[in-house]
């Protein structure tokens, strides 16, 4: 008896493919909670490194244990011995992304046991890679741009490090709580592309500096992560905020996307995308960058007019872009953003795989020729 053949879904949406504890999404209504806890509670009252441990151990953490996670993960902030030429030997024209995937890849080189893919040895690996890759980022920057690089400061939390690291002076409580929140809205989201590709890799059992390198690859994808860096580019090719409403119409008269908005899951506002518009107009007010806010909100306006009726909203990538460039990043450095932060998600969702495993091995539908004949090379 001949097995009904599986149904096809392009991309696979809506296919249930894995179990998770980390993150729930209601696209419909808005939701995003990490291990049951709003996003918006989390943006409000917690820190990167609480989050983490929420997500990695779904739990918050007792006072205690938030210290001793902390004062570990800390101890990962150094790059290892010799990973700091390498990065010298990278061109500098390099896009941030290759460059930040091909590093990650390297530092299996620097573990004496890559393969060991117990679920203890994928958390101590796990921050390792979340630990130092702020170092490889900012180190990277600062090599572009003729400086030596900054060493990590084990007295600082991990996005204070981070921006003195590629400053070169300690950045303001603002600024820090601002990239900390950037940190926090990124962590984790479900099944997307990039997480995705981290359970396939380690699905086969093959070692967590895989996964990550990988999952960075599918990140840097302008569908995915790379989103943010597109959105600012449009913001630049307005020229004032009287002109954004033509700027809008013309593109979706011509039924070109409008970067920032629109996702796969939501079909309501995106509540990251909530959390972050409130922020980005402080840090615009604070930063003189009101004009650059002002375009985005002129641009949301126009959006709800004509298109929100279709659920298309604002996405997690629209207000982070004003985010990130008030805070004095760079345009290409807004995906690495991206994932110093999802690292977090990723190494999660390794360890929930590696903790009851099963290959990733979907069938393929065949819609080709059958019994074809073989023409010999000369009749051909």
């Amino acid at each position: 008896m001949t097995t009904a053949p599986a149904s096809f879904v392009k991309g696979l949406e809506g296919i249930v493919a894995a179990q998770t504890e980390m993150s729930f999404i209601d696209g419909v209504e808005g939701v995003l909670e990490y291990v049951g806890i709003a996003i918006g509670d989390l943006a409000k009252h917690s820190t990167f490194e609480e989050t983490v441990y929420l997500l990695w151990n779904k739990r918050l953490p007792k006072k205690q244990e938030l210290e001793a996670f902390t004062k570990e993960l800390r101890a990962n902030y150094a790059l290892p011995d010799g990973m700091l030429d390498r990065i010298r030997t990278v061109p500098k024209q390099a896009e941030p992304m290759h460059m930040l995937r091909t590093m990650v890849s390297a530092l299996a080189m620097h573990d004496e046991s890559p393969n060991d893919n117990s679920v203890e040895a994928a958390r101590e690996k796990s921050l390792k890679i979340l630990g130092c890759t702020p170092a490889i980022v900012a180190a990277f920057d600062r090599h572009r741009r003729g400086l030596d690089p900054v060493a990590p400061d084990a007295g600082l939390g991990f996005s204070a490090n981070f921006l003195y690291m590629l400053n070169g002076e300690k950045p303001t409580d603002a600024m820090t709580r601002a990239f900390d929140i950037c940190m926090i809205t990124h962590a984790d989201h479900g099944l997307n592309n990039s997480t995705f590709t981290a359970r396939v890799v380690i699905s086969t059992l093959s070692d967590m500096y895989s996964a990550m390198t990988a999952a960075i690859g599918s990140l840097r994808g302008p569908l995915h992560g790379g989103a943010n860096e597109g959105v600012m580019k449009m913001l630049n090719e307005i020229p004032t905020v009287a002109d954004a409403e033509k700027y809008v119409m013309d593109k979706l008269a011509k039924k070109d996307r409008i970067m920032g908005f629109g996702h796969r899951v939501y079909k309501a506002k995106d509540p990251r995308a909530a959390e972050l518009m409130t922020l980005a107009e402080q840090l615009a007010r604070d930063t003189g960058n009101m004009d650059l806010y002002e375009k985005s909100h002129a641009i949301e306006l126009v959006m709800e007019r004509e298109v929100a009726s279709k659920g298309i909203y604002p996405n997690v990538d629209f207000y982070s872009a004003t985010t990130y460039h008030c805070i004095g990043l760079k345009l290409d450095l807004f995906t690495p953003m991206f994932a110093l932060s999802r690292i977090a998600g990723w190494a999660g969702h390794v360890i929930e795989q590696l903790d009851g495993n099963r290959l990733f091995r979907p069938k393929a539908e065949y819609v080709g020729p059958h019994a074809v004949a073989y023409t010999p090379i000369d009749k051909r």
